[in-house]
């Protein structure tokens, strides 16, 4: 038997660790001694202390842990799916944080060379455009942005079952809407919507006219950019807003395999302000 000294200092796991542990039921003492209260573990116990610390290496919970200790039968098979699942939670994670370091690297770059970290503004394009009319087959629902990437799949999954049934033509890409500048308690007011060649029941006609248009190369996380960039430009220009913002997705998000190659049109309708404003 080991006390739990002993215990904490073989798995370099503390004392206080351990005693949680306990109390939670992820791993009891073999034995406590009822005069003193002393605490001891069996030798076998060491192979599950350190399975717990491995698992714990990996970022499961504790519940996660102590529903896997507690799954005598085909332990393996469930324990096999748990780390496939957490694989591909870490592989994303380390995606992320390349990006980021990628990101961190550019801007100690550019203050190297004497450049603000936000000089990277400078090389979005602006472009002022006229988009002509277009009929749109859509769906306009609240929707909270939790909810965004379910939406669009169960919503585009609608159209195009609709374009197929009504042998519709598409005209361009799928598009989505933004009808409000901000989220309420109701989600944001967003429209997904596909342009058909066809005026068809269910159909609307869509009128962008005049447009600042910037193609985004990459994550959608860098469409804030787009946004500040095209906001200043209508500023500076003396453009307001004349419609709602939309975004065509060029290229489909389930059909590519890293974030790069991602292809997005976001299109801000705009008109001149009125003299003096």
């Amino acid at each position: 038997m080991l006390s739990i000294g002993e215990f904490s200092n073989i798995c370099k796991v503390s004392t206080k660790t351990l005693r949680y542990y306990a109390e939670i039921g992820l791993i009891l003492p073999s034995e406590v001694n009822p005069e003193t209260g002393y605490r001891y573990y069996s030798i076998d116990q060491l192979e599950t202390m350190l399975f717990i610390s491995r698992l714990k290496s990996y970022n499961f919970s504790l519940e996660e842990i102590s529903t896997i200790l507690k799954s005598e039968e085909e332990q393996d098979a469930k324990l096999y799916l748990a780390l496939t699942r957490k694989a591909k939670e870490i592989e994303k994670q380390a995606r992320e944080f390349k990006k980021t370091l990628d990101q961190l690297s550019d801007d100690i770059s550019n203050l190297k060379a004497g450049k603000s970290i936000m000089s990277y503004l400078e090389t979005i394009d602006v472009q002022l455009t006229e988009v002509q009319v277009m009929y749109l087959l859509s769906v306009r629902k609240m929707v909270h942005e939790h909810e965004f990437a379910e939406e669009y799949g169960n919503c585009y999954r609608k159209l195009f079952r609709k374009i197929e049934e009504d042998k519709l033509t598409l005209s361009a890409p799928p598009m989505v809407l933004f009808h409000s500048d901000e989220y309420s308690p109701f989600g944001l007011d967003t429209e997904f919507a596909v342009p058909v060649r066809e005026y068809a029941t269910g159909t609307r006609d869509f009128c962008p006219g005049l447009c600042l248009k910037t193609v985004l190369y990459g994550s959608y996380s860098n469409l804030s950019s787009i946004y500040t960039k095209q906001r200043e430009w209508a500023e500076k220009e003396g453009y307001e807003s004349g419609n709602a913002l939309y975004e065509v997705y060029v290229t489909d998000p389930s059909q590519v395999t890293d974030e790069s190659e991602l292809i997005t049109e976001v299109y801000y309708p705009v008109k001149k302000k009125a003299a003096g404003i």
